[in-house]
């Protein structure tokens, strides 16, 4: 298996309340971006990542790739003004031969190795793929603060990262978006709406996304409870 791993982490740390890159603050005494490289280098099979960055956050994250050691090429690619055109400038920069490929966000700093040997063992026979888990809440959709739809939780599911595409799928999809002016929040989506189906990978209740100081505290307790 040869894993390629795209990185979103051209983000900002707006709703985290920081004036930086949420992905350089720490979390346990090193950046969040740390944890979520540690977790991909340490899979079996991965060959190669990624990481779409902000101009100025280049030498931060040169840095903690650094620190890391890595024993896998890693490139540093300038990201976009959204996720979605940070994806694109990612699947333009892969190498030569990338049949397939996993795009992780930087701020899932929880997800484990076992996840990603997972994701990438299912991409061998399944075109399009996300990690996500079924929903425990009841979910409302509201309007205007109305209630107006209670959809039934047995067909709802939290979509994760790692999403996993056959490459030339994905690049069809990209530059589908491009001409259609689709704006989307995840690469599933694209999938989805040029008709195509995309699996479903057992995600990780652990495998939350960093976006706000709760989120931060509560990987703190999870780190804590593994290390």
């Amino acid at each position: 298996m040869n894993g390629y791993l795209l990185i979103p982490a051209a983000g900002s740390g707006r709703r985290m309340g920081a004036d930086r890159n949420k992905l350089l603050l720490p979390l346990l005494g090193e950046p969040i971006l740390a944890w979520t490289l540690k977790a991909a280098i340490a899979t079996p099979g991965v060959c190669w990542l990624g990481i779409m960055v902000h101009p100025q956050d280049r030498a931060d994250i040169t840095a903690i790739v650094a620190a890391l050691h890595p024993e896998v090429p890693v490139e540093l690619i300038e990201g976009g003004a959204t996720r979605q055109a940070s994806v694109w400038a990612g699947v333009q920069a892969l190498p030569q031969g990338a049949d397939s490929v996993l795009i992780h966000d930087g701020a899932r700093c929880l997800a484990t190795p076992n996840l990603f040997h997972r994701c990438w063992a299912d991409l061998a026979t399944t075109p399009a793929l996300i990690a996500a888990v079924p929903v425990k809440d009841t979910i409302k959709e509201v309007v205007n603060q109305k209630i107006v739809h209670t959809p039934a939780r047995d067909r709802l599911w939290a979509a994760q990262t790692p999403q996993g595409f056959h490459v030339p799928l994905l690049r069809a999809a990209h530059q589908q978006s491009l001409e259609n002016g689709w704006e989307v929040t995840d690469d599933a989506a694209l999938l989805e709406r040029m008709g195509h189906e995309v699996a479903i990978v057992i995600g990780e209740e652990t495998n939350l996304k960093i976006t706000t100081p709760a989120d931060l505290a509560i990987a703190t307790l999870i780190l804590q409870s593994r290390l």
